[in-house]
């Protein structure tokens, strides 16, 4: 029987059992593809050729995911543990849920728009010194009106 390829070291037996802990530890495909030492690129590349390989890492990083999605909630929440002492709902994780599920109505960046007249764009215009002291002297003198 001749040498395995690199690709088949990785896409079925031991190779995948070892990428899919890597997926369910959490670590990127770049860090993956770094492991096995390959370019991402090369990953990816995988990926599309063998659909056990994509759907290994996918299923993996999935099942994960929706994990901490869970931990997340009830931490949120509140929850009763197995030890049967209850677990008041953990302000961060409130925040951090509401942050990222409801962006428009909890994200802390204010977008403010400024506008021109009826909305239109607004004028610049550009001015030499004296034009400016002229302005100012004006706009005081309308001051004192």
């Amino acid at each position: 029987m001749g040498r395995l390829s690199m690709a088949e070291k990785w896409i079925k037996g031991d190779g995948l059992i070892k990428v899919r802990g890597w997926a369910r530890d959490g670590l990127t495909n770049e860090q993956i593809a770094h492991n096995i030492g390959i370019n991402v690129k090369t990953l990816y590349d995988w990926q599309n050729k063998y659909s056990d390989f994509r759907n290994a890492l996918k299923d993996t990083k999935d099942v994960v995911d929706r994990q901490v999605e869970n931990a997340l909630y009830k931490s949120a929440c509140g929850f009763v543990g197995d030890d049967g002492k209850y677990y008041p709902p953990n302000t961060t994780a409130q925040i951090f849920w509401l942050k990222n599920r409801k962006r428009l109505e909890w994200r802390d960046k204010i977008e403010q728009e400024i506008t021109g007249a009826d909305g239109g764009a607004i004028k610049v215009q550009s001015m030499t010194d004296e034009q400016i002291d002229k302005r100012i002297a004006e706009l005081k003198s309308k001051l004192k009106e």
